[in-house]
């Protein structure tokens, strides 16, 4: 992330969008409402709290569109804007910060849970739940975003249909704190109660997919969806940020490292063919060498495949930033050593698919992703199209066919 966010053209309205999935759904959603409006010579920069870099490029974003276009009114938005909006609201051309809890450009809609989806591209992301009761020590976003809350299963099933009907393949259900997805619901509800359900009902629905997940919030119910309904995509990218028991303590996370490693193994055998992603997170404040080669054992005890590597940085207003910080060259170092490791286990994916007929979705630049979310290069494709690929090499990041 060293360059600045592009400015998405949207019929006179410019979207920004910093950090996660969710923020991308609510940017288009933004812009879908200013559109509708009428809207002209509006700019819209949604916000990113979750590192102090996010918060940096998300104030370096609106002090560019400040000089760039300095005719065009901007409104903030985001997790960055919500915990420092009085600093957005001075900058030279806002003229409105709306917090997290208000994210809508419609009165009508108001601020309760609903159900939002980006529609462009190859694939539907439908956000089905918001916010985050849990308080890990290296997260500032459950003050940016609030407590968790879901969105209706019925207005669920409405958008998700809408957007099959669209034209959409492939939906990936996504929020906060996803597995949280159905706790303040009456009735039961739960994530894969959701899944379920929208399979059912949408029998044209090619794939579902699932974003970042908490695996001991999944639990065995998750672990059932995925083994018995085969059109859930085989791939999972957890939430697991550390392997270490004594480094997770002080994270606040809510699992152990037996717990993951348990968690994996009982999803391969539920469903073999399932491939796992991570987020970790490396030199966390205190973190010894042998406690970093915790993590590494992790990737393999757990067989990750796609990592998403985070060097600690102290967040103001985290609890972690106020601990016992690992010196900055040592923190990339270890970075440095666990995206090489992820790399060769890539690689080993990659080779394991040789030879074998894979299904997989089209998307932009030539390229298509198969159910279970590796890359495989292919030139000519309409984006949009599920077809079959016979797999014939790999250039160490995407399969070739």
């Amino acid at each position: 992330m060293s360059a600045p966010p592009a400015l998405s053209p949207a019929g006179g309205v410019e979207t920004v969008t910093l950090g996660c999935r969710l923020n991308m759904v609510e940017s288009e959603e933004l812009a879908r409402q200013a559109r509708a409006s009428g809207e002209r010579n509006l700019a819209i920069v949604n916000t990113c709290a979750v590192t102090a870099e996010a918060l940096r490029r998300s104030r370096q974003a609106v002090r560019r569109l400040g000089r760039e276009r300095p005719t065009d009114r901007i409104i903030v938005t985001g997790c960055a804007a919500e915990l420092h909006g009085r600093d957005f609201a001075a900058m030279p051309g806002v003229t409105r910060v709306i917090p997290n809890g208000d994210k809508t450009l419609d009165p009508a809609a108001g601020a309760a849970p609903r159900a939002v989806a980006a529609a462009e591209g190859t694939r539907g992301f439908l956000a089905v739940q918001n916010g985050c009761d849990h308080r890990c020590t290296f997260c500032v976003i459950p003050f940016g975003r609030g407590a968790s809350r879901s969105a209706p299963p019925a207005e669920v099933l409405q958008v998700a249909q809408a957007l099959v009907e669209s034209g959409k393949r492939e939906i990936v259900l996504t929020g906060v704190d996803l597995t949280a997805y159905g706790a303040d619901l009456p009735d039961d509800w739960s994530l894969p109660r959701l899944a379920r359900m929208l399979l059912a009902e949408i029998p044209d629905l090619a794939r579902l997919r699932l974003s970042s997940i908490d695996c001991v919030e999944a639990g065995f119910e998750l672990i059932d969806a995925m083994g018995q309904e085969k059109r859930l995509a085989p791939h999972l990218h957890l939430s697991l940020q550390a392997g270490d028991d004594l480094i997770l303590k002080r994270m606040k996370r809510r699992h152990s490292r037996q717990d993951a490693v348990d968690f994996c193994r009982r999803l391969r055998e539920a469903r073999p063919e399932t491939v796992l992603g991570a987020d970790l997170i490396v030199g966390f404040p205190t973190e010894t060498e042998e406690m970093f080669l915790r993590t590494l054992e992790l990737v393999e005890d757990c067989a990750l495949t796609h990592l998403h590597v985070f060097p600690f940085s102290p967040r103001p207003g985290a609890p972690a930033a106020l601990m016992p910080q690992v010196d900055r060259e040592t923190v990339l170092e270890r970075a440095a050593r666990l995206r090489a490791l992820g790399e060769r286990r890539l690689k080993r994916h990659l080779e394991a698919q040789l030879g074998k007929t894979l299904r997989v979705l089209a998307e932009r630049g030539g390229q298509a992703r198969a159910a279970d979310f590796t890359l495989v290069r292919t030139p000519g494709a309409e984006p949009g199209t599920l077809f079959d690929v016979s797999v014939t090499g790999h250039d160490g990041r995407m399969l070739l066919s």
